[in-house]
């Protein structure tokens, strides 16, 4: 069996950090008293095991990490002031690369790039593929998730959205593509700032409805009680909520885009790049709760064997001890 490490890392993706701290190690995150970006702690609407510890900048300098997971290219300066030790020289360290590249698409350069001294592992073969990395090294982790259970019921005949900052972040993440989605049925978006996406979309009475940072049993109970997933997003990596939406049994209907062809099969939905292909995929499932069901069943299975839990973690644990070592 491997050791158990104590891991540092920050707070920054919600649902990715609530499987990452599933597994056998201790996992220490810094806290800050705004509980800002860089202080978030321990998570408030996920459940996480008592072996994730909260500490201030201030005691972290006098702990041992055996190495550091950063996830933002600014927390290795973070984790040299605040450890008095230099990530990749002084303390072992991982870089975990969440997102897609901005800026021209296929050039964009990694910040870590050609740097010999932290490896950089990617969430996606696309952005793998699509990061200039140079000569630093690279791998894949896929994402792991923690099964919420078959909860698909859609019984409310309804479309649901995923989404965060959809406003700010607007055609990347396929807020364009919502009135078009409400055309053939009312859609819910759920996501942090969204309240005021109803009065700038200016749909009919009805047919969309905000629901602002529920926690993650909310969205989920929230979730399976809707007909349809819809997976809006141009240009992002693999959310993490259309998985979720899958393990919970729900069709899925999405943008053929960066890897969603990978983690949806032609048996689990519909995935297109023509909105009025996408437009009647929502609507025939709505209307045809039994075809829904199937969909939903066949993407559940497909989640589980390529998203499990278990594989996730072991891939970690084989990295994290390889840096350690």
């Amino acid at each position: 069996m491997q050791q158990r490490l104590r891991v540092l890392l920050w707070h920054v993706h919600g649902s990715w950090t609530t499987a990452f701290v599933q597994g056998r190690h201790e996992y220490v995150l810094p806290v800050t008293e705004d509980r800002g970006p860089d202080g978030r702690g321990r998570a408030r609407t996920w459940d996480w095991p008592t072996s994730v510890l909260e500490m201030s900048p201030e005691h972290l300098g006098r702990e041992a990490f055996d190495v550091v997971l950063l996830q933002r290219p600014h927390e290795i300066e973070l984790a040299a002031q605040w450890l008095g030790r230099r990530p990749g020289v002084d303390v072992p360290a991982v870089f975990c690369e969440h997102n897609t590249p901005g800026g021209q698409a296929g050039v964009t350069r990694h910040p870590l790039a050609d740097q010999p001294d932290i490896p950089i592992m990617h969430v996606t073969h696309f952005n793998r593929l699509f990061w200039d990395c140079g000569s630093a090294r690279t791998a894949v982790i896929e994402h792991g998730i923690v099964d919420p259970g078959h909860r698909y019921t859609g019984e409310r005949p309804h479309a649901a959205v995923v989404v965060n900052d959809p406003v700010r972040r607007g055609r990347v993440v396929g807020t364009d593509m919502i009135p078009q989605i409400a055309r053939a049925a009312p859609v819910d978006v759920f996501g942090m700032n969204v309240d005021s996406l109803p009065a700038m979309l200016a749909l009919p009475e009805g047919r969309i409805a905000a629901h602002e940072d529920v926690s993650q049993q909310t969205l989920h109970d929230q979730l399976a009680q809707r007909s349809v997933y819809v997976h809006t997003p141009r240009w992002t990596s693999l959310g993490l909520s259309l998985l979720e939406a899958m393990l919970l049994g729900m069709p899925v209907v999405g943008l053929d885009t960066t890897e969603s062809s990978r983690a949806v099969p032609a048996d689990a939905g519909v995935l297109t790049n023509d909105p009025e292909e996408l437009v009647r995929a929502v609507r025939r499932f709505v209307a045809n709760p039994d075809a829904a069901r199937i969909a939903g069943t066949a993407g559940r299975a497909a989640a589980l064997a390529r998203y499990g839990l278990g594989r996730f973690l072991a891939d970690w644990d084989d990295v994290l001890a390889d840096a350690a070592a």
